[in-house]
């Protein structure tokens, strides 16, 4: 089993930064590739970013690309997303997750193998 941990979250003015961080425990994380999710009030939950086991390959959804940055330290078994230029439509439940496809991740057509309990970022206008 792999278990996840969302650390960062609180509450910015828009234009702000939030550095979010997911702490790994369980099976080496370095097997798995990562990703970030989001999910608004009344909104279904969407794909952020996702990052290939060796960190040589980052993907973002459009609404975020310029702005956010993933990335991970497989030797602490963690992985973050640096958040730039928030706007308040960033505002969202944040859950970082891993499988070991980031296909899965990325395309988010099935549940990856392992979720965060989530993390709150509010962005204030």
């Amino acid at each position: 089993q792999v278990q996840l941990v969302e650390s960062g979250g609180g509450l910015v003015q828009a234009g702000g930064s939030l550095r979010l961080a997911c702490a790994v425990s369980g099976r080496t994380f370095s097997r798995y590739a990562g990703g970030w999710f989001r999910q608004a009030p009344g909104k279904e939950r969407e794909f952020v970013a996702a990052i290939t086991w060796s960190g040589g390959s980052t993907h973002y959804a459009d609404s975020v690309k310029g702005r956010f940055t993933i990335s991970r330290d497989n030797a602490k078994n963690t992985m973050y997303l640096q958040m730039n230029s928030l706007k308040p439509e960033d505002t969202a439940v944040y859950y970082c997750a891993a499988d070991t496809s980031l296909n899965t991740l990325v395309r988010h057509t099935i549940s990856p193998d392992y979720w965060g309990q989530g993390t709150q970022v509010t962005v204030s206008s």
